[in-house]
């Protein structure tokens, strides 16, 4: 498998566009299943998770064309299964939001029981629970989740807990419903917004989206249509830490920076000036050693669990003791250990990390764990003193586009070493 090798110490600057959202982009291409037409979706990110959907789609007979400019092309009237196998899904926990689209227009699906990062259970009981609501049949057998419908039915629905993919799912689902469907305690995610947005742009009536109450007026089918998918905040935030962490200056260009409100809030608080422009985010914190900062990861507008392992990385050269403390997953600091053999103190209790930091960090061999965890890894490699080698890179390959040359146009002496 390939590596990454970081040599560190040297500050960054420069400016670097920001690509289209991993987050937004997955939940976009499952709903083009509900869309009677061509489908353009534009701005999608060149990532291993997107590549994978695409596969996912086109394994069920869906006609899928790749652009040249970041655009993908889709039409599911050439639909022939209504699978999403195990082989696929083992590697990508979005593969559960071709669920709600496949039965709602189709009335059947067979969906495995997902994978992805190893960072916690993330269960699809809500996924299931409401879809049965609306009146699917569903059966959990041979650990696929085998579901039916002759058409869904528009219903009141709590969801227990707050959930992206639940949200999402049940609301696709309920775009081709009879009726009208409520969703309450739903995600309040820019990415819930973005899909809300395509699909009332192929005539959905959804309302309340960027709310906990969304309304869904079911309608008996959507057409074809353009659309662009909004800006990856995660990727905008992490870049924002590389020049945090590097005693550096990076500006983020592409982005939307109210999506970046709780991060820029913890920048500002570690010391850094940070200057908002209308699709820009700038950091300068040349000549400073960062402040720690307490982090608390919570359901969109709060701190996002995306940005938590970055965070973390910047505390573990920061001047003082920061706490990070993890509510959405429950396993979600394996990083950390990793973080230890570059010589960051840590001290682990429970859901929350202790973390005082040090003056310098120095190279070691280092295994990337989970998407997030990899960037924190890039991240403590661009400032630890020596080189720093990053195996099993294929997980920041599933959600950063162009990683090593972005970070090479800032500055940063970071390349890939094959296997």
């Amino acid at each position: 498998m390939d590596r990454l090798q970081i040599l560190g110490g040297i500050p960054l600057d420069g400016e670097v566009r920001i690509s289209g959202a991993k987050n937004a982009a997955l939940p976009i291409l499952a709903a083009t299943l509900l869309v009677d037409g061509l489908v353009r979706v534009g701005n999608v990110p060149h990532l291993q998770d997107v590549t994978t959907t695409n596969e996912l789609l086109g394994r069920m007979g869906v006609s899928v064309t790749i652009n040249e400019r970041m655009g993908v092309e889709v039409d599911a009237s050439s639909i022939r299964e209504f699978v999403a196998p195990y082989d696929l899904v083992k590697t990508m926990r979005a593969s559960i939001l071709v669920l709600g689209p496949l039965l709602a227009r189709f009335g059947r699906a067979d969906v495995s029981l997902p994978g992805g990062c190893a960072i916690g259970a993330r269960p699809v009981n809500i996924h299931v629970t409401g879809l049965q609501q609306m009146g699917a049949d569903i059966k959990i057998e041979n650990g696929y989740i085998k579901a039916r419908a002759s058409r869904l039915k528009g219903a009141r629905l709590v969801l227990d807990t707050v959930t992206v993919t639940g949200t999402e799912n049940l609301m696709m689902a309920a775009t081709l419903a009879s009726g009208t469907t409520v969703l309450e305690n739903a995600a309040r995610e820019p990415e819930v917004v973005d899909l809300a947005n395509f699909l009332n742009t192929m005539g959905a009536k959804i309302s309340g989206h960027g709310t906990d109450t969304i309304t869904i007026e079911g309608v008996e089918s959507l057409h074809g249509g353009s659309y662009e998918v909004l800006p990856d905040r995660i990727e905008a935030g992490t870049y924002l830490l590389a020049g945090a962490i590097t005693r550096g200056r990076v500006m983020v260009k592409n982005v939307i920076p109210g999506h970046l409100d709780a991060v820029i809030a913890k920048l500002r608080e570690a010391g850094g000036t940070v200057t908002l422009g209308d699709s820009t985010i700038a950091i300068d914190m040349r000549g400073r050693r960062p402040l720690s900062v307490d982090i608390r990861t919570a359901p969109y507008p709060a701190f996002p669990t995306d940005m938590q392992a970055q965070f973390a990385a910047l505390n573990t050269i920061a001047d003082g003791v920061g706490t990070v403390t993890e509510t959405i997953f429950e396993n979600r600091f394996m990083h950390m250990l990793e973080m230890r053999r570059l010589g960051a103190e840590i001290r682990l209790e429970g859901n929350t990390a202790i973390i005082r930091g040090v003056p310098q960090l120095t190279a070691a061999p280092v295994m990337a764990t989970d998407l997030r965890a990899s960037a924190s890894l890039v991240l403590a490699g661009l400032v630890a003193e020596g080189r720093t080698e990053i195996e099993r890179i294929y997980h920041i390959d599933r959600g950063y586009e162009a990683l090593e040359e972005k970070m090479q146009s800032l500055g940063a002496r970071i390349k890939r070493i094959p296997d």
